[in-house]
């Protein structure tokens, strides 16, 4: 069995994952305020105070969330690697978790020896239509046994 061929894409264009986090977020927001404006009984002091620091949380969530680094993300015909640069990249396993055919949320884990933590990469076909389907044959296609495999790789 074959491993994908080696590339490298940059992902550099979160739209539809800033979109979708603020629309969550402003429906959660909305809901809240309907709640409190629509109780037919009068709401106590506690209860607009955690609802107005559950709504100060939703922001700072969808803040932290929204802002999405651009990343470098290279398969290698072994393993995945990604950084922050071309020349800055750590090895991990890379997993789909949402595939919506236009758009995947994809989980890298770092090798051990990285140390670093889980990063999750919302993946757009917009704006990288020419590397997309080599990126999605990538990801899906199956890993490669070690005993397959004569350079010992395991594809991740």
């Amino acid at each position: 069995m074959r491993a994908a061929p080696e590339f490298q894409v940059c992902l550099h264009r979160f739209g539809v994952w800033r979109g979708a986090v603020l629309v969550l977020a402003g429906l959660t927001m909305a809901t809240t305020i309907a709640w409190l404006a629509t109780s037919e009984r009068p709401i106590e002091t506690e209860v607009w105070v955690g609802s107005l620091l559950s709504m100060v949380a939703a922001v700072a969530l969808t803040t932290s969330v929204v802002r999405t680094p651009p990343a470098t993300l290279r398969w290698d015909g072994r393993a995945w690697h990604l950084g922050s640069t071309p020349g800055d990249l750590s090895p991990g396993e890379l997993e789909i978790a949402i595939d919506l055919g236009r758009w995947m949320l994809l989980r890298f884990t770092p090798a051990a020896s990285a140390g670093a933590r889980v990063v999750w990469l919302p993946v757009q076909r917009k704006g990288m239509e020419s590397q997309w389907h080599e990126l999605r044959c990538s990801v899906h296609a199956p890993r490669i046994a070690a005993d397959d495999d004569p350079t010992g790789g395991a594809r991740g």
